[in-house]
C-alpha cells in the first residue's frame, strides 16, 4: 500500500519499500522524511519551502500522516453579543455580521430572538445551531404555559436551555448564550456555555468580541441605571468590539425587555 504525502520528491515511498529501515514504525520513517528533505534543501537552496517543511515536521515527530501537519483554517464564526440588567428592565444586543473564517456570509444575521413576551436569548456562535435552540426553548416554553396557565420565569427558561445543551454535550450547539428577562417586576439575566453552565449576573459579553467589550461594561455599567440611561453604554461596548473584532461589524440589533414587553431595534453604526 502506497502512503501520499504532502512533499512532492516522496511521492513515490511505500512503507513496503523500507521496511528494512523503518518497518511499522511511523517515526523512523518520518525520520527519513526530514533527512530527505534537509539534504534537498541543502542541494539546492533556491528551494526554501522544502526546509520549512522539515522544520514543522521536527515540531512535531509522533503524527501520522506527515500530511496532516499543512496549515489549515480555523473556521469558527465571529460575534460580539452582550446583556445588561438594569433598574427597570434588561437590555440584549448583537452585532450583525456572521463571518466564516475570513469571509462575510452575511451582513444582516439575527443572533437576538424572544423566547416568550418578557423573555429573550443572544447568542454568539454557529447561526443554525442558535436558531434550533432558540425554536426548541419557545416550544417548551408554550407548553409549559399551557400546562400550567402561567409564563415560565426567567431561570425556568435559563435552566431548560441549560438542560438542552447538556443534553448535547458530547456533540453539543456551537453556541455561547445570554438570556435575560423581567419575572414579576424582576430583571434577570444568565450566561450558558455550550455544555450547560449556567451563572446569573449584572452583565455579560460573549463571543470573539467579548474581550473589548466587557471592559467598557466593567467601567461604565451601573446598577441604578434605567434602560435608557443603560442603552449607549451598551452601543458603545458592541461598537469598541467591532472596531478591533474583524468578525463583528455591519451594525446592531437591540432587545428591550420590560414588563410592558419587548421592544426590537436596529442601529447601524456611521
Amino acid at each position: 500500500m502506497e502512503l501520499y504525502f504532502a512533499f512532492p520528491f516522496v511521492n513515490a515511498i511505500s512503507t513496503k519499500n523500507h521496511q528494512g529501515s523503518s518497518g511499522s514504525n511511523p517515526n523512523l520513517l518520518d525520520n527519513w522524511i526530514v533527512d530527505h528533505i534537509e539534504s534537498q534543501a541543502f542541494e539546492n537552496p533556491s528551494c526554501p519551502h522544502d526546509l520549512d517543511a522539515s522544520l514543522a515536521l521536527k515540531q512535531d515527530r509522533g503524527s501520522w500522516p506527515p500530511s496532516s501537519l499543512m496549515s489549515e483554517e480555523r473556521y469558527i464564526p465571529g460575534a460580539t453579543t452582550i446583556g445588561m440588567v438594569c433598574r427597570d428592565g434588561v437590555l440584549l444586543a448583537s452585532e450583525r455580521r456572521y463571518s466564516y473564517g475570513t469571509f462575510v456570509m452575511s451582513k444582516g444575521a439575527k443572533k437576538v430572538f424572544s423566547i416568550t413576551d418578557n423573555i429573550g436569548v443572544a447568542c454568539a456562535g454557529i447561526v443554525g445551531d442558535m436558531q434550533v435552540l432558540t425554536r426548541e426553548a419557545r416550544a417548551y416554553m408554550k407548553i409549559y404555559q399551557y400546562e400550567r396557565d402561567r409564563q415560565g420565569s426567567v431561570k425556568n427558561t435559563a435552566k431548560l436551555i441549560a438542560n438542552l445543551l447538556s443534553s448535547r454535550r458530547m456533540f453539543p450547539y456551537l453556541a455561547e448564550t445570554i438570556i435575560a428577562g423581567v419575572s414579576n417586576g424582576k430583571p434577570e439575566l444568565y450566561v450558558l456555555d455550550a455544555i450547560g453552565s449556567v451563572l446569573a449576573d449584572k452583565f455579560a459579553a460573549v463571543g470573539t468580541g467579548a474581550p473589548i467589550a466587557i471592559g467598557v461594561l466593567e467601567s461604565e455599567y451601573n446598577e441604578g441605571m434605567s434602560v435608557d440611561e443603560a442603552k449607549p453604554v451598551l452601543l458603545r461596548a458592541v461598537k469598541s468590539a467591532m472596531a478591533r473584532d474583524i468578525s463583528s461589524g455591519d451594525g446592531v440589533d437591540l432587545m428591550v425587555i420590560t414588563e410592558q414587553g419587548i421592544r426590537e431595534e436596529s442601529n447601524r453604526f456611521s
